[in-house]
């Protein structure tokens, strides 16, 4: 966990509020000074992807078109607008929409609505910025995405974590919260539920098809005085293994009004060329493009053209065909490995992710897994990092201490292999 900002530390430096309520240094800081200090520890914690994978031809390939033509390539070099690049915003909405199998009257969606970002945090963070005040509520799993739980308490927002299962949020613990606002004089202060639809960070469970209408159903069920918004983070959507796609939480919204989709190009492409994207609500476009446009003046246009280029050559699902079968031979390297090393520790369980970048753990109760218990400190002696699981949770302090999560993401097979041997004999130490 962070630790907090003493007041009387803040008030004497002249912090803002906003820097209390960030807390102190970020996990990912920890992780990287615990690597530091033991430079042979292989690292199952960072959410990063594969660096062999990352699209060096592709890209050379849609630079060398981008550079070929004088005007275009000056075009690329000045600035851009704040809504962003106009043929990738098109290309976005052209695949978003054929994804689902709808069309744009369906859901009645202009390419107006598409804005590019630095990144999808970027978008998260400029909407969260635009709906909320200090104080207010969003709805999320339990456990959630961390670094959107941090960009919440950065903005002085409560968090509020409900229960998940193997179908990912359950819509009846949704409900039950929201009637236990409204009970506590407090349900106008809830701006937003945030859910993970696709391979959930950290869980890597996906929300099922039904409960994707359910929960849009429940948001405008509860919106009578004021609208509740559903957060759509779909950064691993393409990071599909196995099974079929599911429709977006987006094409449950026919008339537009209640969900903000986040998509991503890092994950499934390259994290380097920083292309995020959202698709926002009419209503909403105003205060995000007026925010947006007073903290950057328009998002790296350079980077939009390059990976416009990108699409526009056919490169990029190529790419991910090609991804796609990476990563599923290293979850099975992962889960193999669980199966032969963890299971006869015992009370060791998890489920297999049908795509994205993690497993999550749920160890014996009475096993600490936290950063400053006996498992972490087994681990990285025997050379291996993971996230603790209460980092992922809304109230740290309450939060289960036996969940970790895992990311297969950077290692090789091989040494996924390793770090799982080495995470099984932390394990027995400690059990």
């Amino acid at each position: 966990m962070r630790e907090p900002i003493p007041p009387h530390t803040a008030a004497f430096e002249g912090l803002s509020q906003r820097a209390g309520w960030a807390g102190g240094e970020p996990l990912a800081n920890v992780l990287m000074a615990k690597a530091l200090v033991n430079p042979g520890v292989i690292s199952l914690a960072v959410g990063f992807v594969d660096q062999q994978t990352l699209p060096v031809g592709p890209t050379g390939q849609a630079f060398q078109q981008l550079w070929s033509d004088a005007e275009m390539a000056r075009a690329a070099l000045q600035y851009g607008t704040t809504r962003g690049h106009l043929p990738l915003r098109e290309a976005i909405l052209e695949r978003m929409l054929q994804a689902d199998g709808r069309s744009a009257g369906e859901l009645q969606l202009s390419v107006d609505q598409v804005v590019v970002t630095a990144g999808s945090n970027q978008f998260l963070a400029l909407v969260s910025d635009a709906l909320m005040d200090p104080g207010d509520i969003v709805i999320c799993g339990a456990p959630s995405y961390y670094v959107y739980l941090g960009t919440l308490r950065n903005l002085g927002v409560r968090a509020v974590g409900v229960a998940t299962d193997h179908h990912g949020l359950i819509p009846a613990a949704v409900e039950e919260e929201l009637s236990r606002r409204r009970a506590a004089g407090e349900l106008q202060r809830v701006k937003a539920i945030y859910v993970t639809t696709y391979y959930d960070n950290p869980t890597g469970v996906s929300l099922s098809a039904e409960r994707r209408a359910e929960l849009v159903e429940i948001a405008q069920r509860w919106s009578s005085r004021q609208r509740i918004y559903v957060i759509e983070d779909a950064a691993y959507r393409e990071l599909r293994y196995d099974g079929d796609d599911l429709p977006s939480l987006r094409s449950f919204d026919p008339e537009g009004k209640t969900v903000i989709l986040a998509g991503t190009f890092s994950k499934a492409f390259s994290p380097g060329i920083r292309v995020g994207w959202g698709i926002l609500p009419p209503a909403l476009l105003a205060p995000v493009l007026a925010a947006k446009g007073n903290t950057d003046f328009g998002s790296p246009h350079f980077n939009q053209a390059l990976m416009a280029a990108v699409l526009r050559l056919g490169l990029f699902e190529p790419h991910v065909k090609e991804l796609r079968a990476g990563y599923r031979r290293k979850i099975d390297v992962m889960l193999h490995a669980a199966v032969e090393l963890l299971q006869p520790l015992g009370c060791i369980d998890w489920v297999r992710p049908s795509g994205g970048l993690y497993v999550w753990l749920r160890l014996p109760e009475h096993l600490d897994a936290g950063i400053g218990g006996p498992l972490f400190a087994a681990a990285v002696r025997e050379g291996v990092l993971y996230v603790p699981g209460d980092y992922c949770y809304s109230e740290p302090l309450r939060a289960p201490r036996n969940r970790l999560r895992l990311s297969f993401g950077v290692p090789s097979c091989a040494n996924i292999r390793r770090g799982m041997e080495a995470l099984a004999r932390a394990i027995g130490q400690v059990l």
